[in-house]
């Protein structure tokens, strides 16, 4: 599965247009992870077990969209974005891939 940011696939033509696939991903961090975060966050930088838990939420939703594509048969999924809502202070999060679904000439 072609899957790109651009609007376009360099060297193929857009043959249809099959709309809109998206993967949504509701993730917490856990209280471990939540704990130890918490603690590094005082000392301010990176928090790497925050980069963990939302690197494995963006990789599952990517990976629902590119499944959602492949059901509708699609050839590539281009303009291709990421959204993230947090709900509340509890560190849970949704994590939204979506794109373009098109056939390919």
């Amino acid at each position: 599965m072609i899957v790109t940011t651009g609007n376009d696939v360099n060297g193929r033509e857009v043959a249809e247009y099959l709309g809109v696939v998206r993967g949504i991903v509701v993730r917490a961090t856990g209280i471990g992870r939540g704990f130890i975060g918490g603690l590094k966050s005082i000392a301010g930088g990176n928090i790497e077990e925050f980069s963990v838990v939302c690197e494995e939420a963006r990789m599952e939703a990517f990976n629902r969209m590119v499944r959602h594509a492949h059901e509708i048969h699609a050839d590539a999924i281009i303009a291709m974005r990421y959204d993230a809502t947090e709900f509340g202070q509890g560190g849970t999060t949704e994590v939204l891939a979506y794109g373009t679904a098109v056939k390919l000439k």
